[in-house]
Formats: C-alpha cells, structure tokens, sequence
C-alpha cells in the first residue's frame, strides 16, 4: 500500500498485507470520524460472510475484513492444506458488497518469530468440539486477540453458525477487559436451510442432498425442547434419523444453555440446539435456538 494515498477518499477495497499498512489504514478512517467493523474470516467466502460485512455497514461501520487460513486452529489430521483459497474471487465478493478494507498477511507476518503465548479459554471449551479438536479454540481464541490488537476495531463481527467459537470469543473479550464489542450475526442458509459453510463445496451432490437433513432435525429437537420433551430423549432420535438418513457419524447433537454451553434435560431459559456430524469427507456443524 503506498501511504502517500488516502483510502477514505476511494471507494473501493484497500488491500493491505502488513500489520502497519492495517494500522495507517484503520487511522485514516478514524481521522476522518469513522468508526471501524472488523470481519475475521479465512477466506473461501460466501453470502454468510457477506452479511457480516452488511452487518457492519447496517451499524455505520467501516467494514474491514481479514483473509487468514489460520494454521494454529487446525489439528494434524485436519484440513489445512486442502482448505479452500480463492483470494482474487474473495477480494472481488467484498469490493461488491462494501467493503473498504482486506486485511490479507502472509504466515509470517501474523506469526513472526517463535510465538511463546498463546489464549485459552477454560470451561465453555471442555465440550462439544473441545475434545474433538484438540488445540483448536487455542489456536482460535489466540488469532483472533491478535486481530483485534492488530485492527482495533469498534466492533467485530462473527456468524452464529459458529456458535462454540462465538461463546468462546465473548468470554475472551470480556475476561481480559478488550475494548471491542463482540457481535453475532444470524446464520445464512441455502434455501433447505443448510448453514452457508466454506467446507460445503467438498460435497457431492448425493451428500448434498442429505446433508439438509441435519437443520430439519435440528428444529425437530427444538420443538420438543420447547414443548417440554427431554432434550437427551428428542437428541437421540435426530441423532438416529441422521445416521438413518445418510450420514456418517454424529459426534454430537445436544441442547445446551445458550450462554455456558452446559448440556441440558429441560429447557428453561434461553437454550440451543447444537450438533456436529460427519457427511463423506465434510465435518458440518450447526446449531439454532431452542
């Protein structure tokens, strides 16, 4: 980026690649009395992430994005290589939608060095896909204090669809004081309610298909939360019309209290129903209100 231009005049996308190109973009809009609405992401990325750019601008934000495949978040045998990249495309969905700043590092510039501390987040992690993915809320709860440090942002802005990571960067913020306000935004579906995820393009058009399945029992183990069913009881038949509909594997389907994540028998107060299956080579995850 040439620092001698003044991105708050462009309309049109500031890319910038360095830590201190971010910071000399951030302070031109905040000259010039902007506020700022950040965006993590790692890129692939769909109308889900589109509508936390319109989330920004919808609060008067600045919105500024970060493309970042974050290594750290991912276990051994986890997809980071074969995560989907396309930065041009990405780049050319934000300019669209009204975005005015991509924060796009290389590894080193996010990881200069070798890195002695890192986050964690007790408690809300110890279940769900804490256990399941060893290190990956570290890896998360770390990348992201470092992209609110770097951006120093208003607001930030992340799906529900993520709803674990959500919690955990809540708790984050508010344990260690951040001056950010954390905000979700409604999960965006295909039109048979499929949660919009980067990972959907590894499906077949046959697990495709199926995959719709996981949302339509998702609101059948809200119902019956809602009307006073067991939520171990309503779980286990979603859980088993899953497997008997085409997936794979249920690593879990539960109900849990919105704000803890602690499982739950019965609901009483606000609640979601959470779960996380396996469809071919594609790890879906979802969750929605009870």
């Amino acid at each position: 980026m040439n620092s001698s231009t003044d991105p708050t005049r462009e309309q049109d996308l500031a890319v910038v690649r360095t830590v201190a190109d971010l910071r000399r973009t951030v302070a031109a809009f905040r000259k010039a009395g902007r506020t700022i609405g950040l965006v993590p992401t790692m890129g692939a990325l769909h109308e889900g992430h589109v509508s936390l750019v319109k989330g920004a601008l919808d609060r008067g934000d600045v919105p500024a994005t970060s493309i970042f495949v974050n290594p750290t978040q991912f276990g051994p045998n986890e997809d980071f290589a074969a995560y989907p990249r396309d930065e041009q495309g990405d780049f050319d969905k934000l300019r669209a939608a009204g975005c005015r700043i991509v924060f796009a590092p290389s590894k080193d510039e996010m990881y200069p060095g070798q890195q002695l501390t890192t986050v964690t987040v007790a408690g809300i992690t110890d279940g769900l896909c804490g256990p399941l993915r060893p290190g990956h809320f570290e890896g998360v709860a770390t990348v992201v204090s470092k992209l609110l440090l770097m951006a120093m942002p208003d607001r930030a802005f992340f799906g529900e669809k993520d709803y674990q990571q959500l919690q955990v960067i809540k708790r984050m913020v508010r344990d260690l004081s951040m001056p950010f306000e954390i905000v979700g935004m409604p999960t965006v579906r295909e039109a048979d309610g499929l949660a919009m995820s980067s990972r959907n393009r590894y499906m077949n058009p046959t697990e495709r298909a199926i995959a719709a399945g996981l949302y339509r029992e998702l609101n059948a183990v809200a119902k019956a939360a809602r009307g006073g069913a067991s939520c171990t009881a309503a779980a286990a038949e979603a859980a088993k019309a899953l497997l008997a509909g085409g997936f794979d594997k249920i690593e879990y389907l539960t109900v849990v209290d919105a704000e803890s994540l602690a499982p739950l028998e019965k609901v009483s107060g606000p609640a979601r129903v959470i779960a996380a299956a396996r469809l071919g080579r594609t790890r879906l995850i979802d969750n929605i209100a009870a």
